[in-house]
């Protein structure tokens, strides 16, 4: 259960560092007159331990992911996908090598536990998102008036090479997400989860999501789960043109998050947090938008909409023009040879979400892209702005004009899930 936040200590004062907003017209500040609507176009779902243990097909019990704790006491994440991840040191942490060595420059303190290393502010994010009664106080107290929600635990239901076991655990959250918030459908917006890679599971289950009222699609970076392999099934391959069709036609938004497709903890060691955020985690949303862009995809389904989550927006405008200039450089070997520049498909089919990107912000207005990004808090991670929203969106969005403020901070997302606004 969730709390008021508390002062941030040493490690967290910098969310609260901000320089106002003195001459904005409106504000990111809750309670205010003038204050902009605000949908956190990512957000994430607090599911229970035991909520796939208790809803998935017996069949599958025994293979979804699940602690285990050794003679030790450590305890470890067991996925059929993935290496198993230690999620607590055992009492021989040290001689077992099980956290790091501490470095020269590093103090003392920093050769700890992770679990031992964190303040206040962040046990509060790795307690908050349970019901719908919290997650509305949480998202008063930062500005939020409506969320897409996300996976937590649910995203490791696309960490297995067998897609109709995958499918499996879509439809146990798909459900759970229906039950936890069916009755806040107006401003808790989960997306549902599809195995692509389960085209007869897939199909099924979006006749079921559209019927039982969600507003998008979520969908894993590759439709089989683990590293590129020559020949496996990827987002270009024409027999999924009938996946395609059936989106368009129910019209509601695909997205592709963040540390789905492949084990995003691929580097142990040295700096692995960071790398594997940056060159594991992070990147992964830029192959499958290429891939449905560059294939004709949007081409033949101008109605489909496609969205990346969680991976920011400062790499758009690279993509964009390295899309470009293949097109036009590399034109004896481009097949099929699309009517329009692959960035104009992006500009007039696809959206991307950011948290803290002010390398991307400075871009959006040059390049055309005010349309295209949507803000998010990204509640109620770690790398997200909860709960000081305000400060972060003052910090990093004063470069901006008043009506591109708009659209980012809520307009754009509430166009491209439907939202109607509360304020409306």
């Amino acid at each position: 259960m969730s709390t008021n936040p508390q002062p941030p200590t040493m490690r967290n004062a910098w969310r609260q560092e901000t320089p106002g907003a003195p001459e904005w017209q409106g504000s990111a500040r809750p309670g205010t007159p003038n204050k902009y609507l605000m949908v956190s176009a990512d957000s994430h779902a607090c599911e229970p331990a035991k909520y796939m243990a208790e809803r998935i097909e017996p069949k599958y019990r025994n293979r979804i992911p699940r602690i285990e704790t050794r003679e030790d006491g450590s305890r470890y994440m067991v996925i059929e996908g993935n290496r198993p991840q230690l999620v607590k040191p055992g009492k021989d942490w040290k001689k077992k090598a099980q956290v790091q060595e501490r470095q020269p420059f590093e103090k003392s303190s920093m050769a700890l536990p992770y679990s031992s290393r964190m303040e206040e502010e962040d046990l509060l994010r790795n307690q908050a998102g349970v019901g719908i009664e919290n997650r509305d106080r949480d998202n008063a107290a930062d500005g939020i008036d409506a969320e897409i929600i996300f996976p937590n635990k649910g995203l490791l239901g696309y960490a297995t090479p067998d897609p109709v076991f995958a499918m499996a655990m879509c439809r146990v959250w798909n459900r759970w997400a229906l039950d936890e918030y069916g009755d806040a459908f107006d401003r808790m917006l989960p997306m549902a989860m599809l195995s692509t890679g389960d085209l007869e599971g897939t199909y099924a289950e979006i006749e079921w999501a559209t019927q039982k009222g969600f507003k998008g699609f979520l969908l894993p970076n590759k439709p089989i789960y683990g590293p590129v392999r020559a020949g496996e099934l990827m987002y270009n391959d024409p027999s999924l043109e009938g996946l395609w069709s059936r989106l368009e036609e129910v019209g509601l938004p695909i997205t592709f998050h963040v540390s789905t497709g492949r084990d995003p903890r691929a580097v142990s060691g040295n700096g692995g947090a960071i790398i594997n955020y940056v060159s594991h985690s992070m990147e992964t949303t830029m192959e499958p938008l290429v891939q449905v862009i560059a294939s004709g995809v949007l081409e033949r389904h101008p109605t489909l909409r496609v969205g990346t989550v969680e991976s920011g927006i400062g790499w758009v405008p690279w993509l964009l023009e390295a899309m470009d200039h293949a097109h036009r450089a590399h034109h004896m070997w481009v097949r099929p040879v699309l009517p329009r520049l692959p960035s104009e498909y992006f500009r007039s089919n696809c959206f991307a979400t950011f948290q803290i990107d002010p390398a991307g912000l400075a871009l959006v207005e040059e390049r055309g892209l005010t349309s295209n990004v949507m803000w998010a808090n990204d509640y109620p991670h770690h790398e997200g702005t909860w709960p000081h929203s305000a400060a972060a969106i003052e910090r990093t969005m004063g470069e901006l004009r008043e009506e591109t403020r708009v659209k980012v901070l809520g307009e754009n997302a509430a166009r491209m899930f439907d939202i109607r606004a509360p304020r409306d």
